[in-house]
């Protein structure tokens, strides 16, 4: 696939590739239990808690633990860790909706939507006069407010070498390595939950972030269109990635740079490359127009290319400038192709510094003041030592869960397999929209709630917006939200309030 370029380490850190060994590492190895015959057997951890949320306190069971997968001769292959939290009130489980959760990558663990969003706890990172670096322990872990456990059971699910989840026996990663293969093992996770918990007639809703979001249209289609006919009444796509296509600016992908420019004109809006005067310091106002130029005006130009006249392309030469703050020389020399790495590098390099891909509110300070692409990305960096701390922390403190193997945040999983087949076809860019668009076709309670980050250039905003503009999805179950903020837009607070406000009202909207 032509698309790994601008792979989505879900909202995330850029991180290597485990080796063979570290896979090997993860299997049997660390199942510490043992049945009678040397078989292994899942470790659970169970405690209370309570939290409280909109001023009310929610008592809840939480089990951390493992779920078995098997092959079609009851064989173990795989174990899927997670994380479940019922509440204690005795709710109708057929009003009661559950929550199935999971971030991206794809290989990472779900601990930023656990920590960062709808746990009861969360780290709070510093974010008052703007992003900061997240520095080192102690990190600041409190009772999360915003907690979604007032509205719905949360289950938070780590895919195969991710967290503490792994390969048993003589199963390979690469069995559940891929756009099929993931959605195949949590199809089945899920599948097992509803058994254990007798769940199969509860509203269910699927929330996932980044590559997550990818997976969610993935496994939808695998729930309601496969052997198991489990239907969904909701999707939440944080920070969505469908068409992989719509913002991978590769060579010869022109609509890739379309798909990114608003992302660029908010980012220079935000660092003050903008003459807000003389957009009556509106920045709403200004997007829309940065919107209008990129499919008017930018993409014909694009596409037209040595065709072009030559005063028509000083004119979008110097719009570009306008809108993303770039000096006009640079986007002439770039032939009004402004590649991801070269923007994030470009627009403050007068400063030394680079602004993040995740959340380009960030900036970092660049080794180089010559160099074409920045060092690392500075909202990555940012956030990952605070999160894993945090996670950990918790999972032994709260959670009593005594594991010692490695836990995997991000770099368990390697060799991705982007094959898809079905409803979107082959192409060269994934793109599984068309996967959403039949399940609400054939779903007639389906609703999908679309957040979006202005100061993501990971998975950009108008690339989402022209993905579900596309005329098979029913727009009247589909409702799009935005946040000042980036690629985890709970990492500022004002954001995660409305964030989890506008959830929460999503999914009681379906009950």
């Amino acid at each position: 696939m032509k698309r790994l370029s601008i792979l989505i380490l879900a909202c995330a850190i850029a991180s290597g590739c485990a080796a063979r060994a570290d896979e090997e590492n993860m299997a049997d190895k660390s199942a510490a239990k043992m049945e009678d015959g040397g078989k292994p057997e899942p470790r659970l951890f169970e405690t209370q808690g309570s939290v409280t949320v909109g001023g009310k306190p929610v008592r809840y069971h939480a089990t951390a633990g493992e779920t078995f997968i098997k092959n079609d001769k009851g064989e173990p292959t795989a174990s899927i860790f997670s994380t479940t939290y019922i509440a204690d009130a005795k709710a109708d489980p057929k009003t009661r909706p559950v929550a199935f959760i999971f971030n991206g990558g794809p290989g990472s663990a779900s601990l930023w939507l656990h920590m960062g969003v709808f746990g009861p706890k969360r780290v709070k990172l510093p974010d008052v006069d703007g992003p900061k670096d997240d520095g080192a322990a102690p990190f600041d872990i409190e009772p999360n407010p915003y907690s979604l456990l007032d509205t719905a059971d949360l289950v938070f699910i780590d895919p195969v070498g991710t967290g503490w989840s792994r390969t048993i026996g003589a199963a390979k990663g690469d069995e559940f390595w891929g756009v099929n293969e993931d959605a195949a093992s949590l199809r089945e996770f899920i599948r097992l939950w509803l058994v254990e918990h007798k769940r199969w007639n509860s509203p269910k809703y699927l929330i996932g972030e980044s590559y997550g979001t990818t997976r969610s249209a993935a496994l939808i289609d695998a729930l309601e269109n496969g052997w198991t006919d489990i239907a969904m009444n909701g999707v939440v796509l944080i920070s969505s990635v469908l068409n992989f296509g719509l913002d991978a600016t590769d060579p010869g992908n022109d609509v890739g740079f379309v798909g990114l420019f608003p992302s660029y004109a908010a980012t220079a809006w935000y660092h003050g490359k903008i003459d807000k005067e003389k957009w009556g310091g509106d920045e709403t106002k200004f997007l829309e127009a940065a919107r209008a130029f990129a499919v008017d005006d930018y993409l014909p130009a694009l596409l037209k290319g040595q065709l072009l006249a030559a005063d028509q392309r000083r004119q979008i030469v110097a719009q570009i400038s306008g809108f993303t703050g770039l000096k006009t020389a640079y986007v002439a020399q770039s032939d009004m192709r402004i590649p991801l790495g070269h923007f994030m590098r470009e627009l403050l390099r007068d400063k030394g510094l680079t602004v993040g891909r995740l959340d380009s509110r960030f900036t970092g300070v660049e080794p180089s003041g010559v160099s074409e692409d920045p060092e690392a990305d500075p909202s990555a960096y940012g956030i990952d030592g605070a999160y894993t701390a945090a996670m950990l922390d918790y999972f032994s403190r709260d959670l009593n869960v005594d594991i010692t193997d490695r836990y995997v945040t991000l770099g368990g999983v390697r060799q991705w397999n982007w094959k898809t087949n079905g409803a979107g076809g082959d192409n060269s860019y994934v793109n599984v929209a068309p996967y959403i668009e039949r399940a609400m076709r054939q779903n007639r309670d389906l609703r999908v709630f679309s957040a979006n980050g202005y100061y993501d250039m990971a998975t950009p905003f108008f690339g989402t917006e022209l993905t579900l503009a596309q005329p098979a999805f029913d727009r009247t179950r589909l409702s799009i939200h935005y946040y000042a903020a980036g690629h985890m837009m709970y990492i500022h607070e004002p954001s995660l309030e409305k964030l989890t406000g506008d959830i929460r009202a999503f999914v009681k909207g379906g009950n």
